[in-house]
């Protein structure tokens, strides 16, 4: 269904160049309320950390909820876990239990609070209703599943398997609908906010965007030297992120899809990122000892989580300043910790 990017011909704009805007732009702000940079500084002095355990292997995934009032975690240990964020103890959560092999990736439907898709090793999808902890649509796959993703309409899931082929599942039917194979390795796929753009990352250091439906390719984006594996677009529609195993995370303009700033941070493959909710902050991990949060639009860092483990995943709540992360921590007992943490900010001293 694709073509190789070096021989896309006039089937997609390949797109190079490098269009950072001039000076620094420093407009900071908490909930809406403009605040000074001394302010947004002194709010990462003060944060509060807290720690939820539940898993017995590693955690390769979190993500919250459309209203943030649950968050849900995927381990190697072949369950998911939906939790409370105001109680981190085990016996608040809700197990969910079903998958043959590891839960790489799971995503809400951003329609409905309470279902959740998960994407495992097993080949299969699942769809759950975290309120009885049930399953409630299973969903065949021809490979061994690493991403999965839900359309901002609700309509659609995809789901990328390790053979590099993506499915497409009807949420009406919970069938199969279409199926995308490509010809390199495929990493990370997200839709835009428009629902109208499909994006996805590949072993060639490029984010392939697709038109949506019809998934007519429309351009390569071209600003990494090595594969590309995470991707997102950011809340306010203006920026689609991307990481790689270059150690740099890109910024693109939705517009133009011009690269307009690069966050060299980290110095290990970037594993994972995530927009805060008003597209302020970027969040970025990879094997560093540390997450890195810069300002998007002054392109600085602004803090360090320090971590002792490589991270796998975070996730920026989608209305406050909490930021969900999980890795490959190891426990005093030398085993993996199947924990994630969420760390938290609140608005500048008064």
């Amino acid at each position: 269904m694709t073509e190789a990017e070096d021989n896309l011909g006039d089937i997609a704009k390949i797109i190079y160049e490098w269009n950072p805007p001039t000076g620094i732009i420093e407009n900071y702000s908490y909930h809406g309320d403009r605040i000074t940079k001394s302010e947004m500084t002194s709010m990462f002095e003060r944060p509060k950390i807290k720690e939820y355990k539940g898993h017995k292997e590693k955690v390769h995934t979190v993500a919250w909820n459309s209203d943030g009032r649950r968050i849900a975690s995927g381990s190697v240990d072949k369950t998911a876990r939906v939790w409370n964020p105001h109680r981190p103890e085990l016996k608040y959560s809700t197990e969910l239990k079903g998958h043959t092999d590891s839960v790489d990736q799971l995503d809400w439907d951003p329609t409905h609070p309470d279902r959740l898709a998960t994407a495992s090793c097993d080949k299969t999808a699942r769809i759950w209703d975290h309120r009885s902890g049930k399953c409630t649509a299973v969903v065949q796959t021809g490979g061994e599943n690493i991403n999965i993703c839900w359309s901002p309409d609700g309509e659609n899931i995809a789901v990328g398997d390790k053979n590099d082929t993506i499915s497409f599942i009807d949420t009406r039917t919970y069938t199969i609908i279409k199926t995308q194979k490509h010809n390199v390795e495929v990493n990370e796929i997200a839709w835009n906010n428009a629902n109208n753009m499909f994006f996805v990352t590949t072993g060639q250091g490029t984010i392939r965007a697709y038109s949506y439906p019809s998934l007519e390719l429309v351009h390569a984006l071209r600003g990494h030297t090595a594969n590309c594996y995470c991707v997102e677009a950011d809340p306010t529609s203006r920026y689609l992120a991307a990481g790689s195993a270059d150690a740099s995370v890109t910024l693109w303009d939705m517009k133009t899809f011009n690269c307009v700033r690069t966050f060299s941070e980290l110095t290990w493959p970037v594993r994972t990122l995530s927009f805060s909710f008003d597209g302020q902050f970027i969040a970025s991990a990879s094997e560093d000892s540390f997450i890195d949060i810069s300002h998007v639009e002054s392109g600085e860092s602004v803090h360090h989580i320090e971590c002792s483990a490589a991270m796998n995943t975070v996730a920026w709540h989608p209305r406050d300043y909490y930021l969900a992360y999980a890795g490959d921590e190891v426990a005093a007992d030398g085993k993996y910790a199947g924990n994630l943490r969420i760390f938290n900010i609140k608005g500048p001293r008064p």
